[in-house]
């Protein structure tokens, strides 16, 4: 399964990434642009969710829409979820111990691409795949 580590490096490899740190926790950004960042569960998270809280490293990654997010929760509930502090917003949150790298890399990437300006977008889709 994925780790901070497969995320850390998944995202720097993309072009015009940084990586900051907010609050304590490690954000990955296109061009000021926040697409993956560590999303560890508040108290009022674990209150909504009662039993259904789960436990474990958590990323938040932007999706395109929430129909986007709705499928990829509704495709595998047992890694993707969201929270009532993202309602009407298009990320979803992932239980990092439950991806496997290659999933993630994809979603990363997906996230990337909705995030980093068009041109940019446009370059990195132009390459030959790895």
């Amino acid at each position: 399964m994925a780790t901070w580590d497969d995320v850390r490096r998944i995202a720097l490899a993309l072009p015009g990434t940084s990586e900051v740190v907010s609050r304590g926790n490690a954000q990955w950004r296109v061009k000021d642009r926040n697409f993956v960042w560590d999303r560890p569960l508040r108290r009022t998270d674990v209150e909504a969710l009662g039993d259904r809280a789960p436990q474990g490293p958590i990323v938040a990654a932007r999706v395109p829409d929430l129909g986007v997010r709705q499928a990829l929760i509704s495709g595998d509930p047992k890694v993707y979820f969201t929270i009532p502090h993202f309602d009407g917003f298009p990320a979803v949150l992932v239980l990092l111990d439950r991806i496997g790298t290659a999933e993630l890399r994809e979603l990363i990437v997906e996230a990337w691409l909705d995030r980093a300006p068009k041109r940019l977008a446009a370059e990195y889709r132009d390459q030959p795949p790895e």
